[in-house]
């Protein structure tokens, strides 16, 4: 496997264990209902950034409605390392089976997520298909969800055969069970436009945009104040709790402030940033990150908010060394300063 795909391999990692947390955490702390509003508010806004512009990407234009979006649902999230299973009825009726470990749920995380959580995530997105695809008659029909403990999120789009009101996008069949599996039906990305390259740097970006989105999300729905509580909170936890992880996964070491910057220098380069380093005649090192990956695609008047909390995994994960790091951040309009010092 190349260095570029071990880094992107660890930054996906990493960036899924934080939205982890911060669904857990905002499950503990905001309860059940402001949980199942902000997955509403994360998949509507990934549905209008991502759905339609990736159909030519993932060989999807001109397909049956039903058939495009069940497939879509099986490549996009296959990127991302996801597994999900596809099976087709007819042009008019496409299943989505997703097979454990859910990739959004991962772990034992999966048993602290209400209900409210899966609910929000298909109204989000699985209901508007029909909706920005200008078909009216065009359903999510859900079988068996998550956290209600029956055979893991399964469904199937159906083109019905009668325009569909708000409350009939989203409905629910428990007495039905998807067709078998057959390996020869499941759809695969246009090798030719899916380089190793580039699929390396998309399952990267498949958890770092999740991160972002989701405090987007969180800070629409909480406030920003709340929100960048939380995400700070939850991001540092899983900083200190993935460092060993993602040092072992990368070849880093723990050990001196030189190694510290090794470490950011190897994980903040591996997301396209530029970094600049300067050690000082006191053992610290500085670094100047550039170019600030995670802030694209952040509305305006967030990206602060959002950078505040990402730099949290990072300061976790240097606290986290056998010699515990102090980590002073400044950040600039395109830029972050980190200086990193033995904590005495």
């Amino acid at each position: 496997m190349s260095s570029q795909r071990v880094v992107s391999d660890a930054l996906a990692t990493l960036h899924q264990a934080c939205f982890l947390g911060l669904q857990l955490m905002v499950a503990r702390e905001q309860g059940d209902d402001v949980s199942g509003e902000w997955m509403f508010r994360l998949f509507r806004g990934q549905h209008e950034q991502f759905f339609l512009q990736s159909f030519e990407k993932l060989g999807l234009t001109g397909l049956p409605h039903a058939v495009a979006c069940a497939r879509y649902h099986v490549l996009s999230n296959s990127i991302g390392g996801v597994p999900v299973e596809y099976a087709e009825e007819s042009p008019t009726k496409a299943w989505v089976r997703f097979r454990y470990p859910r990739w959004m749920f991962a772990g034992p995380t999966i048993c602290g997520i209400p209900i409210e959580s899966g609910r929000g995530f298909m109204l989000g997105w699985y209901a508007q298909n029909g909706v920005t695809l200008n078909n009216p008659r065009l359903g999510f029909v859900c079988v068996s969800e998550d956290a209600t403990g029956e055979f893991g999120f399964c469904g199937y789009f159906r083109e019905f055969e009668h325009d569909l009101s708000d409350d009939e996008r989203l409905q629910f069949a428990r007495d039905e069970m998807p067709p078998p599996f057959d390996a020869d039906a499941q759809p695969e990305l246009p090798s030719a436009k899916w380089s190793e390259a580039r699929l390396a740097n998309a399952n990267r970006n498949f958890a770092v945009t999740f991160v972002k989105n989701s405090l987007t999300a969180l800070i629409d729905v909480i406030g920003r104040d709340a929100a960048v509580d939380i995400g700070c909170r939850a991001a540092r936890l899983i900083g200190l709790t993935y460092f060993q992880e993602i040092a072992t996964q990368i070849g880093a070491v723990d050990g001196s402030c030189d190694d510290a910057a090794d470490f950011l220098t190897m994980l903040f380069e591996g997301m396209g940033d530029s970094v600049s380093r300067r050690t000082m005649k006191n053992g610290s090192v500085a670094l100047v990150q550039e170019g600030l990956s995670i802030t694209r695609g952040v509305p305006a008047g967030t990206g602060d908010d959002v950078v505040q909390c990402w730099c949290e995994l990072w300061v976790g994960a240097l606290r986290s060394q056998q010699r515990v790091k102090e980590v002073t951040v400044e950040r600039g309009d395109h830029s972050i300063t980190w200086t990193i010092s033995n904590r005495l």
